[in-house]
């Protein structure tokens, strides 16, 4: 070997470790967050998805993710690496409302597993429907599709969470798909309600109403559902112009739409929520801020978060709410006691959050500025702790690093051996991509000094796992 190539080899080598190093956690944390003296990291774990819409912890100690054209992707929490395990064929997706929403997993995982699906399904506004389904989990994809309930659909207003009850039953929100809330006071139909339905798709026999599926009535259009640790269930649900509603979902209970918004006043209202005994919110916000997913957090990692409700927020067709709210609750639930605001500084709308029950991190889907949503999007996580500064790249890991961060000129991609062979792109945050090539050594180099200056992502994908990493030009 000459004497230069062994010096030249030696170099990349030690500006290999120094990155490993010096950087961050796969080169992809952003930013540091100071939560009333706890340290929260922050990184984009996958960019690129187009409008997450429902991501949650799964059993399987993988964060599983809908988006909303209808693909579902399994993505491994310390990599970002992840795979498509389904993909729909759903009415909507991309620049409307509707398409696939909520997911939920059944609570017998270790023995049944099996993933339950809202989505819409039709070829125009007039014949929209909207499908609960169940998909059996064969280790890699989600297969068998079973059908268990269609109610009406719309181009607005579809829902749709799901939750699994503490008695292992489904509880679904409908929309009133637009209808101005005629459907919501009318118990002959499924929308604009919370629905109560047994794992294989029938009517629980201790319903409110018999032979119902209707759990609650008189919803506009939630878009929220979590449990509390005493099974209390909390909705967040989308005014019309004024009073967004944090509610506590109760059997059998009217929650005022289109009659009532937000608490019951004046004296028309009065009397309808006397008449129909009306659960009025916990808290309501006037304008509409445009609610979404929620979930409890009662975490060590994060003391300032504890007994409280992470509250995704949209932000509306203005766009100028953006944030996470979290809410204080009281010692036994049932009141909040007061809102902090996050991460409206990404001007993105959060659509949901979930966190990971070992490390108390939260995870954050963005769907963009504006409504109803545009791809491509990042989801966030936020991790407590100061960041050790430390990463490696096992062989047996999906893994990739990107540097420097930021660049100028050029980027180094490092990757594990898992991703040799693989196909990257490199893509701006308008979704253009500019750069393509294949990973043929362990370290590529790219030239980035044509390239505008901005934000941009690396995708690589090799078989059927896909990694995200991203990075700046300046």
């Amino acid at each position: 070997m000459k004497p230069e190539t062994s010096m030249k080899n030696l170099l990349v080598l030690f500006v290999a470790i120094l990155t490993l190093v010096i950087s961050p956690k796969n080169s992809i944390s952003q930013d540091t967050w100071d939560i009333e003296g706890t340290i929260l990291t922050e990184y984009d774990l996958v960019t690129g998805l187009q409008v997450p819409w429902e991501i949650l912890w799964g059993p399987d100690d993988m964060i599983w993710s809908t988006t909303r054209p209808g693909d579902v992707f399994r993505i491994d929490p310390e990599t970002g690496a992840y795979t498509n395990v389904l993909n729909l064929n759903v009415y909507g997706g991309n620049g409307a409302e509707p398409g696939l929403l909520g997911m939920a997993m059944h609570p017998d995982w270790e023995n049944t597993p099996k993933v339950y699906l809202v989505y819409n399904a039709g070829t125009s506004w007039s014949n929209v429907t909207e499908r609960l389904s169940v998909f059996d989990w064969n280790g890699s994809q989600l297969v068998n599709e079973e059908i268990l309930l269609t109610v009406d659909g719309g181009g607005i207003h579809n829902g749709s969470r799901l939750i699994i009850l503490p008695d292992n039953t489904i509880l679904m929100s409908t929309g009133d798909t637009g209808d101005g809330g005629a459907s919501s006071q009318n118990l002959n139909s499924d929308n604009g309600k919370m629905l109560r339905i047994n794992l294989d798709g029938s009517v629980p026999e201790d319903n409110p109403w018999p032979g119902s599926y209707s759990y609650s009535w008189g919803h506009r259009n939630s878009q929220g559902l979590c449990l509390g640790p005493d099974g209390t269930i909390y909705s967040s649900e989308h005014g019309q112009s004024n009073w967004d509603e944090f509610n506590i979902i109760e059997a059998g209970r009217n929650y005022g739409w289109p009659v009532v918004e937000g608490n019951c006043g004046g004296s028309s209202e009065m009397e309808f929520c006397e008449e129909f005994d009306v659960r009025e919110p916990l808290r309501s916000w006037a304008p509409c801020i445009a609610v979404s997913g929620i979930e409890y957090y009662n975490h060590p990692a994060i003391p300032a978060w504890n007994n409280c409700i992470l509250l995704s927020v949209l932000g509306g067709l203005g766009a100028q709410y953006e944030r996470l709210s979290i809410l204080h609750l009281s010692e036994d639930g049932q009141e909040v006691l007061s809102e902090d605001q996050y991460f409206s500084e990404f001007n993105q709308r959060v659509r949901d959050i979930c966190v990971n029950p070992y490390s108390g991190a939260v995870y954050m889907a963005l769907n963009g500025p504006s409504y109803p949503g545009s791809g491509p999007n990042i989801i966030k996580e936020f991790r407590p702790g100061v960041n050790d500064g430390i990463s490696t790249i096992a062989s047996q890991l999906v893994d990739a690093l990107i540097y420097p961060n930021p660049s100028s000129d050029i980027v180094n991609i490092q990757v594990s051996e898992a991703l040799l062979g693989g196909d990257y792109k490199i893509i701006d945050y308008t979704g253009r991509t500019v750069h393509t090539g294949t990973i043929t050594a362990s370290i590529v180099t790219i030239n980035v000094s044509n390239e505008a200056r901005g934000s941009y992502y690396l995708y690589i994908q090799n078989g059927k796992e896909t990694i995200t990493r991203t990075f700046t030009l300046n």
